[in-house]
């Protein structure tokens, strides 16, 4: 298959916590055209790659998919939700696969997307929401998502990340601090199925998870059940012990598996493995529910 195919790209991130998240110069350089994804928000002016790239560092411009104003979905209230372009990892349930790549999104600035917040603030006071910002994975654009979520909370929003966790080492003490929570993907408890499920290593997320907590972050945990991948009683055992350990956890949401991003994958061209794969029963939802229960975990 061609890169475009299996949705490479290029990506380079040794282990997410030692190392440094480098991505390269193609990845990097989001487009500056216009989509129904980013309706709304102002275009970028044109200036040349060694200008981009330097705003792309300095956080003033971020790669961004698209935006939505969701309730009850990606944290409490409602919420303006962020989805920024570009994953290291390649989860095989993806129901996003058009985030994977930064250069895939469009360059928006960072005050462009905060006057944005800003207009929903009034929402966010009735609902007690906030703003999130997801993807994707959001850490791989950490200057700019640092100078938002500062943005936000200088508002008195209330700031959250959906995140697998993978890229810990990019979120530091300053970012830390602008967050309220963190929407911790653990997607399996065994490194195997780890590996299995996205290409990558388990490890990373575990220590994100832990630097939370040392931080005094709330999280909440999200588990997406997949049967025959991670639906395996060893592997919801694994997760389920490593969230327990984990102090400031306050909700964990069993997600059960879904089809509704395979249309994705076709008009992208790429394989869809898990085609043929049904969503998970009742019952079995109901067992994973109970074996973080068990550990006195609120579980949905």
């Amino acid at each position: 298959m061609s890169e475009e195919q299996t949705l490479v790209s290029g990506v380079v991130a040794p282990d997410g916590i030692n190392g440094e998240y480098v991505a390269t110069p193609e990845d990097a350089v989001p487009r500056l055209r216009r989509s129904a994804g980013t309706a709304g928000l102002a275009s970028v002016e044109e200036m040349d790659r060694t200008e981009h790239l330097a705003a792309v560092r300095a956080g003033d411009i971020g790669s961004v998919h698209s935006w939505e104003l969701v309730t009850a979905v990606d944290g409490p209230g409602t919420r303006l939700t962020v989805f920024l372009a570009g994953c290291p990892l390649r989860c095989l349930y993806c129901h996003n696969p058009d985030t994977l790549r930064m250069r895939d999104g469009e360059a928006v600035r960072v005050e462009e997307l905060l006057r944005r917040v800003r207009r929903y603030v009034p929402v966010f006071k009735a609902t007690g929401g906030g703003l999130t910002v997801s993807g994707g994975e959001p850490l791989m654009q950490p200057a700019f998502l640092t100078r938002l979520l500062e943005g936000a909370k200088a508002m008195g929003v209330h700031t959250t990340i959906d995140s697998s966790g993978f890229l810990g080492s990019q979120a530091s003490s300053r970012l830390l601090d602008a967050l309220d929570l963190v929407l911790l993907d653990v997607k399996s408890g065994l490194p195997d199925v780890y590996r299995a499920t996205t290409g990558r290593e388990l490890q990373p997320t575990l220590d994100f998870g832990r630097k939370l907590v040392a931080h005094g972050k709330e999280i909440w945990v999200r588990f997406v059940l997949v049967p025959g991948l991670t639906d395996g009683y060893d592997n919801v055992e694994a997760v389920a012990d490593y969230v327990a350990s984990l102090a400031t956890v306050t909700r964990v949401e069993v997600l059960p598996f879904h089809q509704m991003g395979r249309d994705k994958w076709e008009r992208l061209g790429a394989t869809y493995q898990l085609e043929d794969t049904q969503p998970p029963s009742p019952e079995l939802v109901e067992r994973v529910r109970a074996q973080f229960r068990t550990r006195g975990l609120t579980a949905y």
